[in-house]
């Protein structure tokens, strides 16, 4: 469900989410750092439109490996790293 059918743009992401300010160009919204990256950041420094930044990130959010939460008018999303460590120890078991 990560890797396919969108040739690793959820695993970019959430490699992107571990240090955003290195890896997201400054948003008015939100502060990286602290509260989250929009889904209009992720679409510009991935190259893709809004819709479908906004499309991953919320998959991502009901997978339950990022947190969503609003800051000056917009979403804004961040990695649950606790979320993401339960997750990888499952596949590490032989889920």
């Amino acid at each position: 469900m990560l890797k396919l059918p969108v040739g690793g743009t959820r695993l970019d992401i959430l490699e992107r989410l571990k240090d955003p300010v290195a890896h997201f160009p400054p948003q008015s919204c939100a502060d990286l750092a602290t509260e989250g990256v929009s889904a209009a950041t992720v679409a510009t420094a991935l190259g893709l439109s809004v819709p479908a930044a906004s499309a991953h990130l919320e998959l991502l959010a009901r997978m339950g490996l990022l947190r969503a939460g609003r800051a000056a008018g917009c979403t804004v999303y961040r990695r649950d790293e606790y979320r993401i460590a339960e997750v990888k120890q499952l596949f590490e078991k032989g889920w």
